[in-house]
């Protein structure tokens, strides 16, 4: 049950930070801007979800200038929790649900 969970909040935050890559290219092409309210709202709550889980991985990685490779760190690390740990916890729990 959990684990689920866990898996379940994974891929919530997939979408986030999906959602807030696309942002940024919209943001950066001037497709939108931030002049919007409701653009700059969400933009700041995107940043507040996931600068926390970003700040790990910035102080780790190389600073590439304007090329920000956090957010891929991030869905890498997620990738092998969602494919490889999670399933592992599973497996090794599996005797003790019953």
């Amino acid at each position: 049950m959990l684990i689920e969970i866990l898996n379940y909040l994974l891929n919530v935050l997939w979408w986030i930070i999906f959602v807030q890559f696309v942002l940024s290219i919209l943001i950066a092409f001037n497709v939108i801007n931030t002049h919007s309210d409701f653009v700059r709202s969400v933009w700041r709550a995107l940043n507040v979800i996931t600068e926390p889980i970003y700040r790990p991985f910035r102080r780790i990685l190389p600073d590439l200038g304007a090329i920000d490779l956090a957010p891929m760190a991030v869905l890498v690390t997620m990738g092998i929790l969602q494919t490889i740990v999670l399933p592992a916890l599973y497996r090794a729990t599996l005797p003790y649900a019953i």
